[in-house]
């Protein structure tokens, strides 16, 4: 990614600002029930990072695994999950849901076979607008006088 980034100008400063934006509110970014800050974006997906769980390995998770295929295609047919990858280290699975709740993504995939039988785990990321883009609509000065 460096060397993409000092080839080419352009990028390079998208690259600079994307990292003094996240480089400054990583941290600091408030949670979910936290008030939000004067610059903060709105979440407008839910990106879940799934884990297999120790429980059910084996033959116990491959017999769930056609109902959780089935009811995982009715969440997406019904516009819930926009994006769908596996793992590649075969741990388990990532989403990206279309919704801006939490609590909504949470109750979703506990709901699914693998999480009702306690087998998957996910990480709940909110996502939002890339907030530092934001420095690119600043008003530039005005023109100098003559």
């Amino acid at each position: 990614m460096g060397k993409f980034l000092h080839g080419h100008s352009g990028c390079w400063t998208l690259g600079a600002l994307l990292a003094a934006g996240v480089a400054g509110t990583a941290m600091g970014q408030p949670g979910p029930t936290a008030p939000a800050a004067p610059n903060s974006v709105p979440t407008t997906k839910v990106l879940a990072i799934g884990s297999l769980t120790s429980i059910g390995a084996g033959d116990a998770r491959r017999a769930v695994m056609p109902a959780e295929v089935r009811e995982t295609v009715k969440l997406y047919l019904a516009g819930k999950i926009d994006q769908w990858y596996v793992r590649q280290d075969g741990a388990g699975v990532v989403f990206l849901l279309n919704t801006d709740s939490l609590t909504e993504a949470k109750a979703e995939l506990e709901a699914l076979p693998l999480g009702q039988a306690k087998m998957m785990s996910f990480e709940l990321i909110p996502l939002g607008p890339l907030n530092p883009l934001r420095l690119l609509l600043k008003p530039t000065d005005p023109p100098a006088a003559p």
